[in-house]
């Protein structure tokens, strides 16, 4: 059965009210939706593109607490913002009904950014993080199943140094973004 968030179309956030309640890493948020800069014409020439299509809305899963959030969502409001797409966020607390809909790998991880069609019926998703970060963590939990294992905190810092540098340095990664945003559209 298809999943459909109808109830909570017209519910979230704009990407503006986000941006401006952010208690926590507003200032990095900015910062790295200030840094976006289109790398391929012929992406943004997609996403100008998607203004011809009325039948999608975007909802975006999302915490000012969260570095993958502060990283990664002002890419995608950057790419969205120019899309025509309604897109709000639905702060993850606020909605554990959608959150357990969306798990990676069996637990929550944010961001979410999911695509509707105009009646809410999903039509896919995107995140937390883009392919190559994400592998690493899951990685991590293939070989790491034991949260309780001695060494667990020891390998999952690992993990995450792992992930930072997969991120690299510079706004090289929400290029990244965009092309993979820009695949799943063209999906549907």
């Amino acid at each position: 059965m298809s999943k459909n968030l109808s109830a909570k179309l017209r519910q979230g956030l704009s990407p503006q009210q986000f941006t401006d309640g952010m208690t926590k890493n507003q200032e990095k948020f900015k910062e790295w939706y200030d840094l976006f800069v289109w790398e391929s014409e012929e992406d943004k020439e997609f996403f100008e593109s998607l203004n011809n299509r009325d039948d999608l809305r975007c909802l975006i899963l999302a915490a000012d607490w969260c570095g993958d959030v502060v990283r990664n969502v002002p890419a995608v409001f950057r790419a969205l913002e120019i899309s025509g797409i309604p897109t709000e966020v639905l702060i993850k607390e606020e909605h554990p009904d959608v959150m357990a809909q969306f798990l990676t790998g069996g637990g929550e991880a944010i961001p979410i950014v999911i695509f509707t069609d105009f009646s809410g019926f999903v039509l896919g998703h995107w995140g937390p993080r883009p392919a190559n970060v994400q592998a690493v963590m899951t990685k991590f939990k293939q070989e790491n199943p034991d949260r309780e294992a001695p060494d667990y905190n020891d390998k999952i810092q690992i993990a995450r140094q792992e992930m930072v540098k997969q991120y690299g340095e510079g706004t090289g990664y929400q290029t990244v973004i965009v092309k993979e945003l820009r695949e799943l559209l063209s999906s549907f």
